[in-house]
């Protein structure tokens, strides 16, 4: 059987910095016409970085959850942007490190049912101490903390964003 839903029209419903907002026309497998809503989004990259022992973390509070969150750095891709150059981009910008290199572990897809959203997520290696320069308006406290204890942290629900508890349990896989 043919899953594939077809595209009638995209209407879009609202457009911004960041997202998009469409409500489409399209037809399912059988021919019935249906509506989807999606919400376009340009996808991020992220990076897990441990150097000496220690994992980087950012916190950060989060709107959309009015709280703070421990994540791994991550930041929106530019158009047209290598999600690997984006992901060392992060590093730098929001820890200080510098990675030799990176390579990937996964590409997320967060929530399938309503967002075309990608997330690229990176392992830095031959990581090494720099500057941090967080953008404008980006407000983080950077921790390095022991990868046992981050392992701790997303066991007991401490560490409750999506891409990083991916990362971390990559890492803890390997240990």
């Amino acid at each position: 059987m043919e899953f594939t839903e077809k595209i009638v029209n995209k209407n879009y419903v609202y457009r911004g910095k960041i997202v998009n907002v469409r409500c489409d026309d399209a037809l399912l497998p059988d021919g019935t016409p249906c509506k989807r809503e999606l919400v376009e989004h340009p996808g991020g990259a992220c990076i897990v970085a441990v150097l000496d022992g220690k994992i980087a973390l950012v916190r950060q509070f989060r709107y959309a959850y009015g709280e703070e969150l421990l994540e791994i750095p991550a930041g929106k891709l530019e158009a047209g942007e290598d999600p690997a150059q984006a992901a060392l981009r992060e590093l730098g910008e929001e820890t200080g490190l510098v990675a030799g290199s990176s390579r990937l572990l996964f590409t997320l897809y967060p929530t399938p049912g309503y967002t075309n959203e990608k997330i690229y997520i990176y392992e830095a290696e031959n990581v090494r101490r720099g500057n941090a320069h967080p953008d404008a308006g980006e407000f983080l406290d950077v921790l390095f903390l022991p990868l046992e204890e981050a392992f701790a942290m997303v066991a007991d629900g401490r560490i409750r964003d999506a891409k990083t508890i991916v990362a971390l349990q990559s890492l803890m896989g390997r240990k």
